[in-house]
C-alpha cells in the first residue's frame, strides 16, 4: 500500500491510497470460490454450482464489497501510519483505473481536529456573586409557599384584584366576530396577568351577574397578528367572584412542607438551607458560564465543519422532539436555523478547548468527585439515599455526572488563572427575581 496526504485547506485533507490490483483480484476470487461452497442455485446441488456461473450471478456484488472492505481496511491503516485525527466521516472516493492498471487507487477527503491552545487568561476578570441569606429571604420564601398554596371560596360583593372570577365574554372588530375573542366560564385570577391589562381592569369593581361592555386595543406587537394594533368591543358577563385564603404559616403550614412535627423553626431551618443550596448553585453556574466565555475569547479556533454540521442537526431534532411533545409541527412553526448554526458552532468550539485542557491538565474527575456531585443532586429529592443508589445501578447514568464533574474541574482550574473579584448580590437579583 502506497499514501500520500494532501493539504486542501486549514482543516481538509486528502487522502490517496494505492492497493496492488492482484491483491483485490485474489481477495474477489477467495470469496466467491467459498460462495459456491454453499451457494444455491436452480438445477444444481448445494456446493455443486460451477464457480464461471457464481461469477456471474454474484460476481458484481463480492466485486463491490471487496472494493468497500479495502477502501475501509486501508484508509484505517493509512490514518494510524500518518498519525491523522479524523473529525467526522471521509467521502471515499475510488479513480478510474487505467487500462492494464496494476493498482487500486482511491482518494478519501476528510476534516482532521484542529490543534488548540488556550490563549493567555491572566487579563480576564470574573465576578463572583456572594450572597448572604437572610431572615426576610426566608420570610419571602414563606410567602411564596403560602401563595402556592392558596385557596379560594366564594365571596358575595365586588370583584377585586387577587380574586378568582369566572366570566364569559364576546368580542367584534368593526362588528365581526375573531378567531379566540368568546368563551364561556372562562376562569382568571385578577392581576395575574393572564388577560390583557385593558381587558382585566374594567373587571374589577363587578359583581356576579353584571354585564359590562368595553372597548379593548391590542398592541401593535401581539401575538394573534390578525388582530395586532386593532380595538375590540368586548361584552362581558361575571358569574362568580371568589376571594383568596391563604393558609397560615402555622404547625399544619409546616407538616404540608414535610416538616413531620409540625415545627415551626425546623420549618424555617429547612427553608434556609434550600435557600443555601440553590444559591450555591445559581453562583457555580454563573461562574461557570462566565468562565466557559473566558476560554472561547481566549482561545482562536476553527471548528471542522463536519463536527458543527452533526452537531446542528443533533439540536434540530432536539428542537423537532420538543415541538413535537407541545402538539406542535416543525413544518408550521420553522426552526430558527441560524440560531442552531451559532449554538452548535460554540458548543463544539467549547467541547475542542475542554477536550484540550482535560488532556494537557490531567483534569479527569476522580470517583470520590463524581460521588460528591450525585450526592449534591440527591438532596433536592425526598429520599436522597434512593437517587444515589439509582445513579449507580446503571453505570452509563453516570456519564452525566462525570461530564457535569470535569466541567467544574475546569472552572476551579480557570478560575485559578483568571482574575476573580466578589461581588454582593441579593438574594433576588441571583436569583433573577429583580
Amino acid at each position: 500500500m502506497q499514501t500520500n496526504v494532501e493539504d486542501l485547506g486549514a482543516l481538509e485533507r486528502r487522502l490517496n491510497v494505492s492497493v496492488p490490483q492482484e491483491k483485490i483480484e485474489t481477495e474477489i476470487e477467495s470469496r466467491l470460490k467459498h460462495l459456491a461452497r454453499t451457494a444455491k442455485l436452480p438445477g444444481f446441488r448445494p456446493g455443486k454450482v460451477p464457480l464461471k456461473i457464481v461469477m456471474q450471478q454474484y460476481g458484481p456484488q463480492v466485486r463491490q464489497e471487496v472494493i468497500s472492505d479495502v477502501l475501509k481496511k486501508n484508509f484505517s491503516e493509512a490514518v494510524r501510519e500518518k498519525n491523522l485525527r479524523i473529525a467526522g466521516y471521509p467521502r471515499f472516493e475510488p479513480r478510474q483505473p487505467a487500462e492494464n492498471a496494476t493498482q487500486f487507487e482511491f482518494s478519501a477527503t476528510f476534516e482532521v481536529y484542529p490543534d488548540v491552545v488556550v490563549g493567555d487568561l491572566s487579563a480576564i476578570r470574573v465576578e463572583r456573586p456572594v450572597v448572604d441569606i437572610s431572615q426576610s429571604d426566608i420570610d419571602n420564601t414563606v410567602e411564596v409557599l403560602r401563595k402556592q398554596r392558596v385557596q379560594y371560596e366564594p365571596a358575595e360583593r365586588e370583584a377585586q384584584s387577587g380574586d378568582r372570577i369566572n366570566i364569559d365574554y364576546h368580542g367584534r372588530i368593526d362588528g365581526v366576530e375573531f378567531a379566540g375573542g368568546k368563551a364561556e366560564n372562562f376562569t382568571l385570577v385578577l392581576g395575574e396577568g393572564t388577560l390583557l391589562k385593558d381587558f382585566e381592569e374594567p373587571l374589577i369593581g363587578m359583581s356576579a351577574g353584571q354585564v359590562k361592555t368595553f372597548e379593548v386595543t391590542f398592541p401593535a406587537d401581539y401575538h394573534g397578528k390578525e388582530v395586532a394594533g386593532k380595538t375590540a368591543v368586548f361584552e362581558v358577563t361575571l358569574n362568580g367572584v371568589e376571594s383568596s385564603r391563604l393558609p397560615d404559616a402555622d404547625m399544619e403550614f409546616a407538616r404540608s412542607l414535610g416538616v413531620a412535627d409540625g415545627d415551626i423553626e425546623k420549618m424555617r431551618v429547612e427553608i434556609e438551607a434550600n435557600l443555601r443550596r440553590e444559591a450555591s448553585r445559581r453562583i457555580k453556574t454563573r461562574l461557570k458560564e462566565q468562565v466557559m466565555q473566558a476560554l472561547l475569547d481566549a482561545t482562536s479556533i476553527q471548528a471542522p465543519k463536519a463536527l458543527v454540521e452533526m452537531e446542528q442537526e443533533r439540536l434540530m431534532q432536539e428542537a423537532r422532539e420538543e415541538l413535537a411533545s407541545r402538539g406542535l409541527s416543525a413544518k408550521n412553526l420553522p426552526l430558527p436555523e441560524d440560531l442552531l448554526l451559532e449554538r452548535a458552532q460554540r458548543r463544539v468550539n467549547l467541547g475542542l478547548i475542554l477536550g484540550e485542557l482535560v488532556k494537557s491538565h490531567g483534569l479527569h474527575p476522580k470517583p470520590e468527585q463524581v460521588r460528591a456531585v450525585v450526592e449534591d443532586l440527591a438532596q433536592s429529592y425526598e429520599n436522597p439515599a434512593e437517587v444515589i443508589k439509582w445513579h449507580y445501578s446503571v453505570p452509563d447514568r453516570l456519564n452525566e455526572v462525570e461530564s457535569a464533574a470535569l466541567e467544574d474541574n475546569v472552572v476551579m482550574w480557570v478560575l485559578e488563572k483568571v482574575a476573580v473579584a466578589d461581588k454582593s448580590v441579593t438574594l433576588d437579583e441571583l436569583m433573577g427575581r429583580s
